[in-house]
């Protein structure tokens, strides 16, 4: 671990690789888990604004699933998250014709609909942020479902830190990642 202004940061994210691998996984991390995808304050207020751009981009289950729970909802540890159909998939999941499931609000925002990409926490993965009082806590995330995107990214020798560059950036700012680059070079 180290510190890079108010983070601590695993070296994980600098060590490890990865490259998300769609064709293998086909967004498995959209439809798996308990819950939905940690939402920020922020990002509530943003999922209220968008939903009616994004609508069109739902299929039917996940806008019923909307309409019943809300943009958001909160977990049963209080956390913000995003609401589920029939508690599997993210209510905002998307598939391709292949079967592979993506993010509506990533597809409208790449229609040029709306100006927000998707959560940050959804942005950042295999990435995941910690806020405390004091500092956030920055973290590789290990899940079973993504050993085919760790074994590409280490194919490819692409670490965590580089895969998830313009997440990062967005979360802490182009300072925040030139010095988490400089930290990198020095570790490997």
């Amino acid at each position: 671990m180290f510190q890079l202004g108010k983070t601590i940061v695993s070296e994980d994210i600098i060590e490890k690789d990865f490259v998300c691998n769609l064709g293998a996984c086909k967004g498995e991390c959209c439809i798996s888990g308990a819950a939905g995808a940690p939402v920020t304050k922020d990002e509530v207020a943003i999922l209220k604004d968008i939903y009616p751009k994004v609508k069109p981009f739902l299929r039917p289950e996940g806008i019923a699933a909307i309409d019943k729970q809300g943009t958001h909802v909160l977990s049963t540890t209080n956390e913000l998250e995003t609401p589920l159909v029939n508690q599997k998939e993210c209510a905002y999941v998307s598939f391709s014709e292949n079967g592979t499931a993506g993010c509506a609000i990533e597809d409208a925002y790449n229609a040029g609909v709306i100006d927000f990409k998707k959560p940050i926490s959804c942005h950042l993965y295999p990435v995941r942020v910690q806020d405390y009082s004091e500092f956030s806590a920055v973290n590789y995330h290990k899940w079973p479902i993504c050993d085919d995107a760790c074994t590409l990214g280490n194919e490819l020798k692409v670490p965590v830190y580089k895969f998830v560059k313009e997440a990062l950036v967005r979360k802490f700012g182009i300072h925040w990642y030139q010095e988490l680059e400089k930290v990198a070079g020095s570790i490997s």
